[in-house]
């Protein structure tokens, strides 16, 4: 029977993507595994493999079109014997299968799918042409196999599994559906056509990343923020760093170059480990209070942002802290990241240092509980001893979420943070 291929979800949060291009043309064979074709989300272009094998029979969704909502036919597989006719109503194809994102095997079955109804010949058991060829040849009776395909289909996993003397895992259920959107208020719409009197203009029509960025800013601001500002003296850090990069080796794979930033990111970490209360996410189920310290770290790029995660910064050197963060922050330009390298992480970091600002307050990233703003190191005066002094000072300003951290754990952790990067050594305990 035909098998409609849906937009996948390649987030949790992913409502609708821009299908980029196909690589693979009607009346094309297609085997389990070959990428089918491009999406873009809102944060990565991503490639998505077939789950299942047979003639691409019917491009429903050309390529370059967006706004294609989660879980819309966008092709269909036919198999064998069945002819490109059987293909025109994807509506009425019993069996939908979502493709998988080539990027993270973990997502091949995402359980945002639909179950379909249960079609009217409930005997009749629902495989794949290569899960059928592999039970055959493995001597399986597929009757007795439970299916964690659509509609209890039998893919290659449970065979697989099967051969393995191992019980199929059933696919699981969908999760609960997000509150209504009216549950947050919505700004008053503004539309370009009401803003042309202005005057000449151009208009940039909004990309799929801008969107989604516009709908988490205003879904954040709905959060109650309090800031809480600090200056630190950076002069033994930016010493300390002098020191440790002299040590690096020019080239090869030993070689390093740290930043500012790196220590940032090394010191939020540690001083996470030391006020846990403060590595938490809020949820209308209770306060989330994460074991591990993952660091998700503002990168900017073409059309937006994106924050990649360094994971379990705490235990991590400052020269792998290093060479992780200039390899997410490339691939992250170039729109290879994988959803699980920046998607998730208990705490944020925003730095514009490197921009010249000297103070600002960056917008909390739900559902974590606190983001970092950094402002650049300046020499300014300082009151040392009872004298007046010259030192390098950075401002650093924490945004706080008051339903998961009060004041005074906000406090304790900055108190943490800058006793760590005004005495580097900290780090090392």
């Amino acid at each position: 029977m035909p098998i409609n291929v849906l937009m996948p979800a390649l987030s949790p949060t992913m409502t609708e993507g821009k299908l980029a291009r196909w690589l693979k043309k009607e009346g094309d064979a297609v085997k389990s595994g070959q990428v089918l074709c491009e999406i873009e989300t809102d944060k990565a272009t991503m490639e998505v493999e077939a789950v299942d094998e047979g003639t691409l029979g019917k491009i429903l969704v050309a390529g370059g079109t967006e706004g294609v909502k989660v879980n819309t036919p966008i092709a269909v597989i036919l198999e064998e014997g069945e002819s490109a006719a059987s293909a025109a109503a994807p509506a009425a194809a019993p069996a939908p299968v979502v493709a998988a994102p080539a990027a993270s095997p973990s997502t091949a079955a995402p359980a945002s799918k639909p179950v379909a109804a249960p079609a009217a010949d409930a005997g009749r058991v629902f495989v794949s042409p290569l899960a059928r060829r592999m039970a055959e040849q493995a001597g399986l009776d597929i009757s007795a196999i439970r299916g964690s395909g659509p509609n209890g289909r039998i893919v290659k996993a449970d065979i697989d599994a099967a051969r393995a003397g191992t019980k199929a895992v059933a696919r699981p259920a969908a999760p609960a559906a997000a509150p209504a959107a009216a549950s947050v208020p919505a700004p008053a719409a503004v539309s370009a056509a009401a803003l042309a009197a202005i005057g000449p203009h151009k208009l940039v029509p909004l990309s799929t990343m801008r969107r989604v960025i516009a709908r988490r800013l205003t879904e954040s601001k709905q959060v109650p923020h309090f800031y809480l500002t600090v200056d630190c003296v950076i002069d033994r850090l930016l010493a300390g760093r002098a020191a440790l990069n002299a040590r690096s080796p020019e080239k090869g794979p030993g070689a390093f170059k740290l930043s500012v930033n790196d220590f940032v990111i090394k010191a939020v970490a540690v001083a996470l480990r030391q006020v846990p209360a403060a590595n938490a996410s809020y949820s209308d189920d209770g306060i989330l209070m994460w074991d591990n310290v993952d660091v998700s770290v503002a990168v900017a790029i073409p059309g937006g942002l994106i924050t990649p995660i360094v994971r379990n910064a705490d235990a991590k050197g400052l020269a792998q802290i290093s060479t992780e963060m200039k390899d997410l922050a490339m691939r992250a330009k170039d729109g290879k990241l994988k959803p699980e390298e920046f998607q998730g992480g208990g705490f944020s970091i925003s730095n514009l240092g490197m921009f010249g600002i000297k103070e600002f307050g960056a917008v909390i990233n739900p559902p974590q509980g606190a983001i970092l703003a950094v402002g650049a190191g300046e020499q300014r005066p300082i009151v040392k001893d009872g004298a007046l002094a010259i030192a390098t000072v950075m401002s650093c300003t924490l945004s706080v979420d008051h339903r998961v951290i009060d004041g005074a754990v906000g406090a304790e952790f900055l108190a943490a943070f800058k006793r760590i990067v005004e005495d580097p050594l900290a780090m090392l305990l």
